[in-house]
């Protein structure tokens, strides 16, 4: 029986391939150059499923994929949450002290800041932290080393010279698990869940506050609520949201009613178990 497959967006040995190789171990992992290309593997079945960084604790949302989304044709039929940690990693036989350079995405180097400048070191971008690796692996050079996942050095032949470079440790990122399946199977009624959608509020005065008055009233947590602007218009009507539970409770259905009611638009984009990160203190 063949392996499934899983698309992520980046090269081999980021972080995104790091988070398919921990949760779906029996998944070949396949990169992909885009979000788009990514979206687009999953939807054409090439991919059985995808795995899409949506937010950074440090660096905040990743703004292409909720745009992405809504029109993507795929369901969420998961999460999962992955403490990021970067290496400092040369090609063999390069001492830390022969380092001149560390070569990264700027959102990485931005968040090894403290190490970066105890070490004295220039920074040079790169478009993502996996390919800063494959990119000194190709073109080795003394002088540089890459701020990498851990993953990428030993895809690319490189040595770890510092470890876990990164200044907060708490630094996370919350994956979705994607399918194209338009109908997955129900999570089981014993999990706590999340419910992610979008919606568009109907164009009269304070649609919003009466749109979102029942979750209120229904007592429904909503962990997150993210306004954008569609079509270069700079009206913020579109919505991506997230409740604690399910379509099927009682209160979530009640608010998901009056929400329908003041809107002209909405979709349920995905009703999966809650990782239990999220309950950690």
């Amino acid at each position: 029986m063949s392996k499934g497959r899983i698309a992520f967006q980046g090269e081999l040995g980021a972080n995104s391939h790091e988070a398919c190789a921990q949760h779906f171990p029996d998944h070949e992992a396949v990169p992909h150059a885009s979000f788009e290309d990514a979206f687009e593997a999953v939807k054409s079945g090439d991919c059985q499923l995808g795995m899409i960084p949506v937010e950074n604790s440090i660096a905040g949302r990743v703004a292409d994929v909720h745009h992405l989304l809504p029109n993507s044709g795929l369901k969420i039929i998961g999460e999962r949450f992955k403490p990021i940690h970067f290496q400092l990693m040369a090609n063999p036989g390069v001492r830390l002290e022969d380092v001149k350079v560390a070569m990264s995405m700027p959102i990485a180097l931005g968040q090894c800041r403290k190490t970066i400048r105890r070490l004295k070191l220039k920074t040079e971008a790169t478009g993502d932290t996996a390919g800063a690796a494959k990119l000194l692996a190709e073109r080795p050079d003394p002088t540089k080393a890459a701020v990498s996942p851990a993953l990428a050095a030993e895809i690319y032949g490189l040595e770890i010279l510092a470890r876990d470079i990164e200044d907060e440790h708490n630094n996370t990122t919350r994956f979705l698990v994607m399918t194209a399946d338009p109908n997955p199977p129900a999570p089981p009624f014993t999990s706590p869940c999340v419910t992610s959608f979008v919606f568009r509020v109907r164009n009269i005065p304070a649609a919003l506050y009466k749109a979102l008055g029942g979750f209120a009233t229904s007592g429904v947590n909503m962990t997150k609520l993210e306004s954008y602007m569609e079509n270069g218009a700079f009206t913020a009507t579109f919505f991506y949201a997230e409740v604690d539970g399910r379509p099927e409770d009682r209160g979530v259905a009640l608010a998901f009613d009056e929400l329908k009611f003041f809107s002209e638009r909405f979709e349920i984009l995905g009703v999966y178990p809650a990782d239990p990160f999220r309950s950690r203190g």
